[in-house]
C-alpha cells in the first residue's frame, strides 16, 4: 500500500486564520473580475455555485466552503466558480474533479487562485535573511503553481476547451512589516502543515524589511508587493461545443475572446 503525500496545508489554522480576517480585498477583486468574466459569456446560468472560504462575500450566489471534500451533488450546477481558495488545496486535482462532477453537460467551470509570481519579492526577502542570520530555510510561504503547470490540470479532472490565463496586482505598503499585518488581515497568514510552531525571531523579520527595501524600493520609499492571480476556465464536454481547432490552426485564443489579457493593476496601502 502506498504512503498518501504529507497533507500541505493546516486546515483547522487555515479556518482560525480565516475567522480573524478583516481586510479582504483580493477577494473583492476576484469578485469583480468574475463577473467581467461572466460578462463575456453568452450564457445564462441558472444553478450556480461558489466554493469559497469567505461565504458571507458571495451573497448573490449560494456558497460553500472550500473543504477536502467539497458538499457539492453531481451534475447539480451549470456553473461553479473557485474562489481564491485552491492554493491552500491538499489536493487541487482532487478538488477540480469534484466541480466537475457537479457541472452538467456544458457547464462552466471556473477557478481563479494565487499563482506563483505571488510575494516574489517577499519570499525571496525572507529567504535571504533566514539563511543570513540563522544558516537555514523554514516553510512560511505557500508554494504556488506556475500558470502552465494549473492549466494542465483543467484536463487531468475532464473539462473541456481549457484556458489558463493570469493578471497581476501591485499593492504598495510603507513597509514590509506592514505587508505581513496584511497578509494575516487577508486570512493568508502561515497555515503550512510544515511549518514552525515557534515565532519567526524579529531579528529575521526586521532583517527581511531591510533587503525589502534595498531591493525593491520604489522613488517615495514605499515597497511593491506582487500578487498573481491565476483563471482557469474549462468546460463540461457537450456535442453541441465547438470542436479543438488542429494545432496552429487557431485566428485568436480563447483567452482573448473573454478579454484575459488585462494591464497590470496598482494600489497603495498605508
Amino acid at each position: 500500500m502506498s504512503t498518501p503525500p504529507p497533507l500541505l496545508t493546516d486546515r483547522k489554522t487555515l479556518a482560525l486564520h480565516r475567522a480573524r480576517a478583516t481586510e479582504l480585498f483580493l477577494h473583492h477583486e476576484v469578485m469583480a473580475e468574475v463577473q467581467e468574466r461572466l460578462l463575456e459569456v453568452n450564457r445564462t446560468f441558472t444553478a450556480p455555485v461558489v466554493v469559497t472560504g469567505f461565504p458571507a462575500l458571495w451573497s448573490e450566489y449560494p456558497a460553500i466552503a472550500d473543504e477536502e471534500t467539497l458538499a457539492l451533488e453531481p451534475g447539480a450546477h451549470d456553473l461553479v466558480i473557485h474562489a481564491l481558495t485552491l492554493h491552500w488545496a491538499n489536493d487541487p486535482v482532487g478538488q477540480l474533479v469534484q466541480c466537475r462532477r457537479a457541472l452538467r453537460p456544458d457547464g462552466l467551470f471556473l477557478g481563479l487562485m494565487f499563482g506563483g509570481q505571488t510575494l516574489h519579492e517577499l519570499r525571496a526577502c525572507l529567504a535571504e535573511a533566514e539563511t543570513e542570520l540563522t544558516g537555514g530555510l523554514s516553510p512560511r510561504v505557500l508554494p504556488m503553481g506556475d500558470i502552465r503547470d494549473l492549466g494542465g490540470l483543467l484536463g487531468r479532472a475532464g473539462l473541456a476547451l481549457p484556458v489558463a490565463d493570469s493578471f497581476t496586482k501591485t499593492v504598495l505598503y510603507t513597509d514590509a512589516l506592514h505587508l505581513m499585518r496584511d497578509l494575516r488581515a487577508m486570512g493568508e497568514g502561515n497555515a503550512l502543515a510544515a511549518r514552525m510552531r515557534r515565532p519567526t525571531p524579529r531579528a529575521v523579520l526586521f532583517r527581511a524589511a531591510e533587503i525589502y527595501h534595498q531591493r525593491f524600493a520604489t522613488a517615495d520609499g514605499r515597497i511593491p508587493a506582487t500578487f498573481e492571480i491565476i483563471c482557469l476556465t474549462g468546460w463540461v464536454p457537450h456535442e453541441a461545443q465547438q470542436k479543438p481547432l488542429r494545432p496552429g490552426s487557431a485566428a485568436a485564443r480563447l483567452a482573448d475572446a473573454l478579454n484575459a489579457a488585462q494591464a497590470p493593476v496598482s494600489t497603495q496601502k498605508g
